[in-house]
């Protein structure tokens, strides 16, 4: 290897390929957006690259990836706190949603590119209103993101009836279909708030176009018992029988599954985006991750939004994820730090359909990177990587982020935004939404 558009150097390089390889002292060359070789820092001493960065003997690592959140959130971040489901979406979240329009999406949505970029994440998964706006602000952060509009019974403020919902969801899919960093999926919002023709068409368009399908499912008992009362069956089993399940599908969140619904989400290839700290606070339950692994599901690590978590850090949430599974199963060595480090990584990109684009760092996959600062008192001393990421490293310490190829953040400054606008623009929105309470 000679020549590089950029060259990472000095690292311990974790992987996360099949064979979880791991470099003590190595390298990682991109030419355009694309990782080309990986080895030891030896193997790169005569190359010449346009940029290089030193890592200090930090890890270089692949970014994490956020399966399931509402990015433009972040506008409601703290307004309604410590209420039901119920009652947070229908007294608080929706009337505030009503008043939004593309540019505060589009706002709040640079403000949660900016908050996942200093934590760590590369790449997101969205589902919200007006999402062009929010493929725009990831494309201007620089971000990876999959997004789709949300689609349900009522009227959105965004596209009004469902009708044209679809319209402007197959749009969505045009408008993006071959941008390097956007993906467009179909997203209904959940069994309880679509009727079964309208999931039966999105999971049509989601095959037309072979993009992502993802829904909110079995989100709490309430949400389980509804369905039921409805279609005399769970939500998964209601899924199943108008033909929505299918290899395509994201169900974000499956805290209220039974056996059998974990034997059908196996049986069709569903993934799973697993949200512990939001189902904690909202007090939905705990999802049974390590059965749904048991079982052969894929299951990826979102955080959901910034209003029922309150935050959209990633690190926060693998510590979450390892810890309440092991609490809830007395068992301390159930969601070891390594699985957990995959959720976030690879089963992550696995669960979004990118698994041949990113989530482990292999050359001919696309250079999204991140460099974790470990000179730290609380990173010192390093017995096992894997429980260093998850059990002590923050977002706080990650110090550089590479997406596609392009440095986006380097000694922890943001290269593609203007940060402080991008909080007094938000703020403004805060006021109006606090004036309406």
């Amino acid at each position: 290897m000679n020549k590089a558009d950029l060259l990472i150097t000095n690292g311990i390089v974790v992987t996360m390929d099949r064979n979880e390889t791991v470099i003590a002292n190595g390298a990682v060359a991109v030419c355009g957006d694309r990782i080309v070789d990986i080895g030891p820092n030896e193997k790169f001493s005569d190359c010449r690259a346009a940029k290089v960065v030193d890592a200090k003997n930090g890890i270089i690592m692949p970014g994490l990836i956020n399966t399931h959140t509402h990015a433009a959130m972040t506008c409601f971040r703290g307004l309604a706190d410590d209420l039901h489901l119920m009652t947070w979406l229908n007294d608080y979240i929706f009337p505030a949603e009503a008043k939004l329009n593309y540019e505060k999406v589009k706002t709040g949505a640079l403000l949660a590119c900016a908050e996942m970029i200093l934590s760590g994440t590369t790449c997101f998964a969205d589902m919200y209103l007006f999402e062009d706006a929010v493929a725009e602000a990831a494309k201007a952060a620089g971000m990876r993101a999959v997004v789709g509009e949300v689609l349900y019974n009522f009227p959105s403020p965004s596209y009004g009836a469902i009708e044209e919902g679809f319209v402007y969801s197959e749009n969505l899919i045009k408008k993006w279909k071959s941008d390097p960093l956007i993906t467009v999926a179909v997203e209904p919002h959940s069994p309880y708030l679509c009727a079964p023709d309208l999931l039966t068409r999105a999971s049509d368009l989601s095959n037309a176009y072979e993009v992502p399908l993802i829904i909110h499912v079995a989100e709490t008992q309430i949400e389980v018992n509804t369905i039921f009362e409805s279609y005399g069956k769970t939500p998964i089993a209601h899924l199943a029988d108008i033909g929505v399940l299918s290899p395509l599908l994201l169900a974000c969140h499956c805290v209220a599954v039974t056996d059998k619904d974990i034997e059908q989400l196996a049986s069709y290839d569903v993934k799973v985006s697993h949200n512990p700290e939001s189902n904690m606070k909202l007090a939905s339950g705990i999802a049974p991750v390590p059965q749904m692994m048991n079982a052969g599901i894929c299951v990826g690590l979102g955080t959901d939004g910034c209003t029922s978590n309150n935050n959209i850090d990633m690190f926060l949430e693998m510590d979450t994820a390892a810890k309440i599974h092991k609490v809830n199963t007395l068992d301390p060595t159930v969601m070891d730090a390594n699985t957990v480090l995959k959720m976030a990584t690879r089963d992550a990109a696995k669960a979004l359909g990118l698994d041949g684009v990113t989530g482990s760092l292999v050359p001919g996959k696309k250079a999204d990177i991140i460099i974790i600062d470990i000179n730290k008192p609380h990173l010192t001393p390093m017995y096992n990587l894997y429980s260093h990421l998850v059990y002590a490293a923050g977002g706080n310490d990650v110090d550089t982020s590479v997406i596609n190829g392009q440095v986006v953040m380097e000694n922890r400054q943001l290269l593609t935004l203007d940060i402080e606008k991008v909080m007094a623009d938000v703020n403004e929105i805060a006021a109006e939404v606090k004036s309406g309470f």
